[in-house]
């Protein structure tokens, strides 16, 4: 059932107020004679979403009962629900917003002004990464320090491939071991949330091919989740330093986490020295 009565009640409020704006000919009804309510009758909506009359009479009444996300998705449709309106109606019900119903290229695709937002932060480096960890953009400082993202094979603009696939990881990433062992827990976490994601099966399926850390740590069920932290890196130049770095989810697409880092206090000027070079010239 929903969360609470009040929020019972707030459906049905939601959804009689829905249906008194809409008029027979905005859903391709005949307009009939004797009208006597605004908008919709109820079993007029409850045909255009396959329901009984008396159910979607309880749900307006603001009953206790808890309509499956299908249903919600029938009526949302029969009430020419927009985009908002739709989730707010998951949310109240269910206590979260439906998957969004996109393509996997749609889903990993980057708002430019996103883009923009992480070359902006250079020198301090930054990145996004995707539901798969796909890293989708970086910036030069960034690409500094770990690799050099967009000169790699689209496949491999990952951050668990080049962790466990790339020897170059375990050069750069101090505490290798560690790290990666963590990275794929919070991989494990995010693919049970997305279960049947072909995504995650597939890249699964290519780090147990070439990592045997991933055959031996996969079957210990470790969990982790994405947050706040510290990254010990190693560069050929500075040695090994210190960075703390920050994940912010995206509010169009919480899956899309920027991460951007800051050196430490006692590695900051050699740190920032690096990283404000010019550029070099093409």
């Amino acid at each position: 059932m929903p969360h609470t009565v009040t929020q019972a009640r707030e459906l049905g409020d939601l959804l009689r107020s829905r249906r008194e704006r809409l008029q027979p000919s905005d859903v391709g009804l005949p307009p009939g004679t004797r009208r006597r309510t605004r908008g919709l009758r109820r079993e007029e909506v409850a045909q255009l979403a396959s329901i009984s009359a008396t159910y979607y009479a309880f749900l307006e009444q603001g009953r206790e009962v808890r309509p499956s996300r299908q249903v919600l998705d029938a009526l949302a449709a029969a009430l020419r629900l927009d985009v908002c309106e739709r989730a707010h109606v998951h949310q109240l019900v269910h206590g979260a917003p439906p998957e969004p119903e996109q393509t996997s290229a749609a889903m990993e695709t980057l708002p430019p002004a996103v883009v923009s937002l992480v070359d902006r932060l250079d020198p301090c480096p930054s990145y996004v990464t995707g539901r798969h960890w796909d890293v989708l953009a970086s910036n030069r400082a960034a690409r500094v320090l770990w690799t050099d993202w967009p000169a790699r094979p689209p496949q491999t603009r990952n951050m668990l491939w080049w962790m466990f696939a790339d020897p170059e990881a375990r050069r750069i990433v101090v505490d290798w071991e560690e790290e990666a062992s963590a990275l794929l827990g919070r991989l494990r976490t995010a693919a049970a949330r997305h279960p049947g994601d072909p995504g995650f099966a597939d890249l699964l399926e290519r780090l147990h091919a070439v990592s045997p850390e991933v055959r031996a740590w996969w079957p210990q069920h470790k969990v982790d989740t994405v947050g706040s932290g510290t990254k010990r890196l190693r560069h050929p130049e500075l040695g090994e330093f210190t960075l703390h770095h920050v994940v912010l989810q995206l509010a169009d697409n919480p899956e899309h986490k920027v991460v951007t880092c800051t050196p430490s206090p006692q590695d900051r000027p050699r740190v920032e020295a690096l990283l404000r070079r010019p550029r070099p010239t093409p």
